[in-house]
């Protein structure tokens, strides 16, 4: 299966796929490198699936956020209903099938604004023991697991919209900062 190639071609799971390893691409690139072989892509349907995808996206009259991620991918696997501080939202959970284990989530507010979408933990799968430096490795987990392993953590600016970096001191007191693209590590600075 290879991604749409021509611009008439729906844009499906794949080409997100795609999407998201674009953007880490400029952390991992032997990782990114890996991963689009396995897709059976070339860096030429990667290129051509992140220009659909900001088309798409900067579109004057196009699809709302939610409405776009459904009509790429498709009704979500799962929808629960969250409450983080005082406000309520809808968790939807697509599966990636180029990390079995992760979710794409995506918060919504209850008129259909997207809050926040990246990759999570599927529920029900283990994540990683995370309790040193050495077990924070690319792709190995996402913004939640670090901040959970090694409270307190403090969110910070990221470089870009599908960008975050976190703040959190290792056991024994030393700081560090982990950058993640779309949820999921890339590299400690």
């Amino acid at each position: 299966m290879t991604p749409s190639a021509t611009p008439s071609a729906p844009f499906g799971p794949l080409d997100f796929q795609l999407v998201l390893l674009r953007r880490m691409a400029d952390h991992q690139p032997g990782l990114v490198e890996d991963a689009r072989r396995e897709l059976g892509a070339s860096i030429a349907d990667m290129r051509e699936a992140n220009r659909r995808w900001q088309a798409m996206v900067r579109a004057p009259r196009g699809r709302g956020a939610l409405a776009r991620y459904r009509s790429v991918l498709g009704e979500p696997a799962s929808r629960v209903r969250r409450t983080i501080g005082d406000l309520e939202c809808d968790a939807l959970l697509w599966p990636v099938p180029l990390w079995p284990d992760l979710r794409f989530e995506v918060l919504a507010a209850p008129g259909g604004q997207v809050w926040n979408a990246w990759l999570v933990r599927a529920p029900g799968a283990a994540g990683p023991e995370l309790r040193t430096v050495a077990d924070l490795r690319p792709w190995s987990c996402t913004v939640d697991e670090v901040a959970r392993a090694f409270p307190p953590a403090r969110p910070l600016e990221g470089s870009a919209p599908t960008r975050w970096r976190l703040a959190f001191t290792l056991p024994g007191g030393a700081p560090r900062v982990a950058e993640f693209t779309w949820g999921l590590l890339q590299r400690l600075v």
